[in-house]
């Protein structure tokens, strides 16, 4: 095969594997009451299709970070995939328990793309990492607001198997085009001999744990916003269709930012506006969700002010694991550090959200909480910036 036929069939795997990384869990809120209705999935387990899949995320992402440097990134994340496609399929079956093990199985491919796919386009493309990483957070971003917009109607129109067979059907495309780019990928050195020193410990350096609570702040913000907002905004008095759509709304608004930010990032004042974009557009989000206003277009803006902000730290996240370190292998152990601790506590936000609402019957100091969260992360990345690399 020609190189530069090799090099899209690469491209379209990197593709294929970010338009899988949100996917099949923006694509089951929709299904909920489907689910429960039509295969006895009980209410009280309803948010932990959220939450089962941010736990193998904190579980497994260091565990695959190492196996990454040790066997080789590109052969994980094949491994991965295999076990995201099963575990996609195997909820198709009209059981509760193969619903929450396939749930599980998707957060364990899931974490495989997570972690491994930036230090992968680090080492397949060191050229052009900006370009490609674009490319993947793209598609992360607008194939997880896809399934978000479309599986409700799918089911509806046909089946509740039907939905989740046929959106499931991008994971399993990606598995086989990742088959086929395999073996088209540069071989790279092994990482415990790069630099002729041997893998330092993440776990054992500060800074790394900053970037650690910086991903698990912007990941507590997203998850808790994607499972709430919908239940904030038809508490505050629009229908359910309404709140539906501007959730929707607040999930299509991240793709501009994820487009752009690892562009923004090359300049010389690029991190620091993403930062600040970040944590501003959460804040005034959260500020104007305070007036408690039903005005549609009002609420719109916010939608699309948090939505935006929620891709821009995501992607800055990602822009972090590659430039603060110097080598793939390095990029991976950051990836699954950060990874792990901070989908910890992005397990915890929707059911804390949902505990502190109903506790105190009002979402105001759930909104609070949200301030306080965008300020510190805001902070952490304020630090990260300043440090050339984690190990400085």
């Amino acid at each position: 095969m020609g190189k530069k036929r090799s090099t899209w069939l690469i491209i379209c795997g990197i593709l294929l594997v970010g338009a899988n990384l949100r996917l099949p869990i923006t694509m089951i809120p929709p299904l909920m009451s489907s689910l429960e209705s039509q295969i006895g999935l009980p209410a009280s387990l309803s948010g932990m299709l959220t939450t089962i899949p941010l736990l193998m995320f904190a579980l497994v992402s260091p565990i695959i970070g190492r196996l990454g440097s040790r066997r080789g990134n590109e052969g994980v994340l094949l491994i991965a995939l295999v076990v995201l496609a099963a575990g996609s399929y195997l909820r198709v079956v009209p059981h509760v328990w193969a619903l929450l093990l396939g749930t599980c199985g998707i957060g364990i491919g899931i974490a495989g793309g997570n972690v491994l796919l930036p230090a992968i386009i680090k080492d397949q493309f060191p050229t052009s990492v900006a370009a490609k990483t674009t490319l993947y957070t793209t598609a992360m971003a607008l194939v997880a607001s896809f399934g978000t917009a479309t599986s409700g109607v799918i089911a509806k129109n046909t089946s509740l198997t039907w939905a989740l067979a046929s959106l499931s059907l991008v994971g399993l495309v990606g598995l086989i085009v990742w088959v086929l780019a395999l073996p088209q990928m540069r071989k790279v050195q092994e990482p415990t001999a790069e630099h002729g020193q041997p893998q330092r410990s993440m776990w054992r350096t500060p800074k790394a744990w900053i970037v650690l609570i910086y991903f698990g702040l912007q990941s507590i913000a997203y998850y808790s916003l994607v499972t709430w907002l919908p239940t904030l905004w038809h508490a505050a008095g629009f229908s359910q269709v309404v709140a539906g759509n501007l959730a929707t709304v607040f999930q299509l608004s991240g793709l501009p930012l994820s487009m752009t930010v690892p562009l923004i990032a090359e300049r010389k004042w690029g991190l620091t506006a993403i930062n600040m974009f970040g944590g501003g557009g959460f804040l005034i989000g959260a500020l104007g969700l305070l007036l408690g206003s039903t005005n549609l277009v009002f609420n719109v803006v916010l939608a699309a002010l948090m939505g935006a902000a929620s891709g821009a730290a995501f992607s800055i996240c990602i822009v972090f694991f590659q430039k603060r370190t110097d080598s793939a292998a390095d990029t991976a152990r950051l990836s699954g550090m950060a990874q792990s601790g901070g989908y910890v506590v992005a397990a915890v936000g929707p059911v804390a959200f949902g505990l502190i609402s109903s506790a105190l019957n009002s979402w105001t100091p759930v909104i609070w909480l949200l301030i306080v969260i965008t300020a510190l992360m805001f902070s952490c990345g304020v630090a990260i910036i300043k440090s050339r690399s984690v190990f400085d």
